[in-house]
């Protein structure tokens, strides 16, 4: 008779993570996480652990690397990645988690060697990482302390400047901020906000998006999204930014390109009381899927939704709000997404903006006179952001760029738009265009 299968400790989990997200077919670290979290009982506190544990080393990758090279030397290059993973989950236990034991971090990863291993490898762990708990940390560079590639670092720092840099890299580097969007077709942000207090969960409404409550830190987001009930859905607070300052009206014609996964086509039907006419367009039919059965759930009319590539759209010309949220290099997420640090590259922003200008164009066909049309990326590249802006208005002397809302002065830059920096107060970095059509 065979032993029962022991069920993953939070430690095992967050080695499915990291292995999941550097093995030979990379997965994002929070599908990991939700797929590996959703074939456990973990308790939430263990839930929690394995959650800071995976995510902690991830981002941190480049740093702990550092840390072991005196140890494991051009042994690195050999060890099976299981090995090697435990190695930088250990020690980032011993270098970064607050509370927890050295014993337990070493113990519990020579476990781990041992399982996914051999005798040898365990040996090698428990030798290398009680080395890691009795020496101190080296010393390193900035970008190596902060575990982010240089290009980054040295695009963060000629883009806000260097008295905005260290808040920058310590915001990236902390859990990521979350907030919540509410539809206001259901509640007030006020009366949402007196719901959450009720059941326990702190929030705060957000200076700049008129309809978005930011999340205490501690709030757990499955139980806000269980509480929904159709009131809320959860929104980073930047993200909602884009139709905030896009502002629809009811009984608007709306374009809305790029579609995505349907936040901001819900935040656009809110904001509208469902009272307008919304054509929202992805090239991504499970994405649109996806968005299609969001709004049938939340019992949305207002919204038409189309399978297509927006580059190559026939555009009528008759609406009286576009809003384009382009795909990008995503450089203003990269705290939200713990392993896109490791993914990106120097060229991404140029590489994209070809197809940003393309899209933009096409975009501005749906616009009537008198319109608004808003641009956004995730990005906080200038060539991805007021270069595109600038060329588009270059070619297209009926548009031009329009005044943002007063409340947004803190993020407006020289050109007139609207540039967040990644990582103060939990935000997601974001540049934002708002443009019109001449009458």
């Amino acid at each position: 008779m065979s032993a029962a299968v022991k069920p993953p400790t939070a430690r095992e989990v967050a080695l499915q993570v990291v292995r999941d997200v550097f093995g030979p077919n990379p997965r994002g670290a929070r599908e990991a996480l939700d797929y590996r979290l959703r074939r456990t009982d973990l308790a939430p506190r263990d839930r929690a652990f394995a959650t800071e544990l995976a995510y902690g080393a991830i981002k941190m990758r480049r740093l702990l690397d550092h840390e072991l090279q005196p140890y494991v030397g051009e042994r690195a290059k050999t060890l099976p990645q299981p090995i090697a993973e435990i190695l930088r989950l250990g020690t980032y236990q011993l270098r970064a988690m607050h509370g927890v034991e050295a014993y337990a971090a070493v113990s519990e990863s020579v476990g781990l060697a041992r399982k996914y291993g051999h005798k040898g490898t365990a040996g090698l762990v428990n030798a290398v990482l009680r080395r890691v708990a009795t020496e101190p940390a080296r010393d390193a560079d900035l970008a190596t302390r902060v575990s982010l590639p240089t290009w980054v670092v040295s695009h963060w720092r000629e883009r806000f400047g260097a008295e905005r840099l260290d808040p920058i890299l310590a915001g990236v580097n902390a859990p990521a901020a979350f907030g919540l969007c509410v539809d206001l077709r259901n509640v007030s942000r006020e009366g949402a906000q007196t719901a959450l207090d009720v059941a326990g969960i702190a929030t705060s409404p957000s200076a700049f998006a008129q309809d978005v409550l930011i999340l205490d830190s501690a709030a757990p987001p499955g139980e806000v999204e269980r509480l929904a009930n159709h009131r809320w859905h959860v929104h980073a607070e930047a993200a909602a930014f884009p139709v905030d300052v896009l502002d629809p009206q009811p009984g608007a014609r709306i374009v809305e390109l790029c579609c995505g996964r349907g936040n901001k086509t819900l935040q656009i039907a809110s904001r509208t009381r469902d009272k307008a006419t919304v054509l929202a367009v992805d090239d991504d039919p499970r994405k649109v899927a996806q968005t299609r059965a969001r709004m049938e759930e939340a019992g949305i009319a207002s919204v038409a939704l189309v399978v297509g590539d927006v580059a190559t759209m026939r555009a009528s010309a008759d609406a009286d709000y576009v809003l384009l949220d382009a795909p990008c290099s995503g450089l203003g997420i990269l705290g939200r997404q713990p392993e896109a640090r490791w993914r990106k590259q120097p060229d991404d922003p140029d590489r994209m903006a070809a197809t940003q200008r393309k899209l933009l164009r096409a975009a501005a066909g749906s616009v009537k006179p008198g319109g608004v049309l808003v641009y956004a990326v995730c990005s906080t590249d200038r060539r991805e952001g007021e270069d595109v802006v600038d060329a588009f208005l270059a070619e297209h002397p009926d548009f031009a760029r329009a005044p943002l809302p007063a409340r947004y002065a803190p993020f407006t830059v020289a050109s007139g738009d609207l540039l967040v920096p990644p990582g103060i107060e939990g935000r997601d970095g974001f540049f934002v265009a708002r443009m019109t059509r001449t009458p």
